[in-house]
C-alpha cells in the first residue's frame, strides 16, 4: 500500500488525528515460546497532543513506541501515522516517510561518534532532502541553538555532557520539521536536574504545536501532559486526561 505523497504529509499530519493504532498485537518467538508483548491495542493520539506512556519493564512501552515510529511492525492491526498505514508498507518507503514525519530521540542518545554534533543534526536532512544543502548547517545550528547546545555546535558526542548529547538528539529528531515526536525514556540516562530540563524542552515542542508520544518512568509527568496512557501487561489499564489539558485528573478505566 502506498504512502501519502510527500507534498501531502504536512496537510494530513495536520488532520484531527495524528495517530491511531487499532487492535495492534505483537508477539515476539522466544525459547520459551511466544511473548505477547502488546495485546490488541487500541490508541489514538490527536494532532498537538503531548502524551506520556507509563508502565512497569516490560509492560510493552518501548514495543508501542516502536510501532508509532515504525521501527516495528505489528505481527496484527493496524497503525496509522499522520494518515498514512505504515505496518505493511516497504521499508525503503517506510524509511523515507518517517523520516520527513517522525522525530525520534532514544534513552542513548544515538549520536555518530565520528561526526560533530553540528553534523549529526543534519545527517535527517541530508537524507531526506527536505532542506536545500545550502540551508542545512544554518538550521542545524539553528536547531542547537534551540535547545541549547548551540556552543557544542562543533564538538564531537564524547565531548559533552549526557544531558548535552540528549539535547542534540533532540535537534536532531527536528531536523526536517516532523509533526511527530516520539521518544522511549529519553530522561532514563540523565541526572534528575536534567532530565527536568529535557521534559521542558519536550513541553516547549508540545506548545509549539508539535504531537509528542513520550515514553518515560518520570514520576510527575501528569503535570505537564495532556494524557497518561498507562500499559500493564501489553495492554492499555488507563487512560488520563493530564493537569496540561484540564485541572482535575479524569481517569478512563479500559477493558481488559
Amino acid at each position: 500500500m502506498p504512502l501519502t505523497d510527500c507534498k501531502d504529509m504536512a496537510a494530513a499530519a495536520r488532520g484531527n488525528t495524528a495517530i491511531a493504532m487499532h487492535a495492534v498485537t505483537k508477539r515476539f518467538a522466544t525459547p520459551a515460546g511466544s511473548f505477547t508483548a502488546l495485546d490488541a491495542v487500541n490508541l489514538t493520539i490527536a494532532s498537538g497532543e503531548f502524551v506520556a506512556i507509563v508502565g512497569k519493564s516490560g509492560s510493552g512501552k518501548s514495543t508501542l513506541i516502536n510501532m508509532i515510529a515504525g521501527i516495528d511492525r505489528p505481527t496484527c492491526g493496524e497503525v496509522m501515522v499522520a494518515g498514512s498505514r505504515i505496518d505493511d508498507v516497504r521499508e525503503s518507503d517506510l524509511a523515507k516517510f518517517r523520516g520527513r514525519t517522525i522525530g525520534i530521540v532514544f534513552q542513548f542518545f544515538q549520536l555518530l561518534p565520528t561526526l560533530t554534533i553540528a553534523e549529526n543534526v543534519m545527517l535527517p536532512m541530508d537524507f531526506c532532502a527536505v532542506y536545500p544543502p545550502a540551508r542545512r548547517a544554518a538550521r542545524a545550528r539553528e536547531l542547537l541553538d534551540r535547545v541549547g547546545v548551540a556552543e557544542q555546535a562543533d564538538k564531537f558526542p564524547t565531548a559533552l555532557s549526557g544531558g548535552q548529547q540528549q539535547r542534540a538528539a533532540i535537534a536532531r529528531a527536528l531536523a526536517n520539521d516532523p509533526a511527530i515526536i516520539v521518544a522511549d525514556e529519553p530522561t532514563g540516562n540523565l541526572d534528575s536536574r536534567t532530565a527536568e530540563a529535557v521534559i521542558a524542552l519536550f513541553c516547549d515542542l508540545a506548545r509549539s504545536g508539535k504531537t509528542v508520544a513520550l515514553v518515560t518512568h518520570e514520576r510527575d509527568i501528569a503535570r505537564v501532559v495532556d494524557r497518561t496512557v498507562t500499559l500493564t501487561d501489553g495492554r492499555i489499564a488507563t487512560d488520563i486526561v493530564g493537569r496540561r489539558r484540564g485541572d482535575s485528573h479524569t481517569i478512563k478505566e479500559l477493558d481488559a
